[in-house]
């Protein structure tokens, strides 16, 4: 199982987890292997554990989140994991959404108190990527961008995160993501340098992308199959009914009878 991808499912009612570990190929779609409870270390540890020596050697990359307990399980046990470990440019850009989104916030309640509703009900306009903006948010987009609002320059540094993604190679993406973290932590944006706070502690494992460009599309797509299964079975009260649904229909199972 060259390239792997781990991610945490929401099972039934309140904060119910399972751990979900997909094998990704390029010739077929992505297969179940594993299914766990929770999402703490010890669920996606069981997975490393069911492994032998050569199956861990021949883990090429595995793509997950930060969640710390996935990252601290790969890292016990995948030999070389630093060099493995991808996470998702996905979650990577949602963080940055979110800190754009504080932002927002915390300038529109400051202009409000003072009369002044330049912000309101602009929310999706600044979520957009540049491309996708409608063509009936783009005057208003005009309009409040050439304003100097802190709200806008967030906008920036985050429409030029998600260039990041698309540069060529390693090298070239480390030099751009120096210049990029220089200029977050320089805003003056509390919430965007967390980000980039966030972002050099993970360094060498975002930049892992450019070496093997695993994602957790292939995950998100599993995800919303099994999203399906769960609406069709009205939600699972038993995590061992869930499993095996799983891996009747995800895990890859050749059900054509034998001739």
């Amino acid at each position: 199982m060259k390239h792997l991808c781990v991610d945490e499912k929401a099972v039934g009612v309140g904060h119910q987890y399972m751990t979900i570990v997909a094998e990704i190929t390029p010739a077929a779609a992505a297969r179940v292997e594993y299914v766990g409870e929770e999402r703490t270390q010890a669920s996606l540890d069981a997975f490393w554990r069911s492994l032998t020596d050569g199956q861990l050697q021949g883990v090429e990359a595995v793509a997950m989140d930060l969640w710390e307990p996935y990252l601290s399980s790969t890292q016990a046990h995948v030999p070389e994991a630093g060099g493995k470990i991808c996470h998702d440019p996905y979650h990577l850009v949602s963080h940055m959404n979110d800190a754009l989104n504080q932002v927002r916030k915390r300038e529109h309640q400051s202009l409000s108190q003072q009369g002044d509703g330049t912000l309101a009900g602009s929310r999706y306009t600044w979520l957009y990527g540049w491309e996708n903006l409608p063509q009936k948010k783009q005057a208003q987009w005009q309009s409040l961008s050439g304003k100097g609002l802190k709200t806008a320059r967030a906008w920036r540094i985050k429409e030029a995160f998600r260039w990041f993604w698309w540069l060529p190679h390693r090298a070239q993406a480390s030099a751009y993501l120096q210049e990029w973290g220089d200029w977050a932590v320089r805003s003056r944006l509390e919430p965007v340098k967390k980000v980039a706070r966030m972002i050099k502690r993970h360094w060498d494992r975002i930049l892992n992308y450019f070496d093997h460009h695993l994602t957790h599309g292939p995950m998100e797509g599993l995800n919303n199959k099994i999203q399906s299964l769960i609406k069709k079975a009205y939600g699972y009260r038993n995590k061992h009914r869930f499993k095996t649904d799983v891996f009747f229909h995800l895990g890859g199972l050749d059900l054509y009878p034998v001739q």
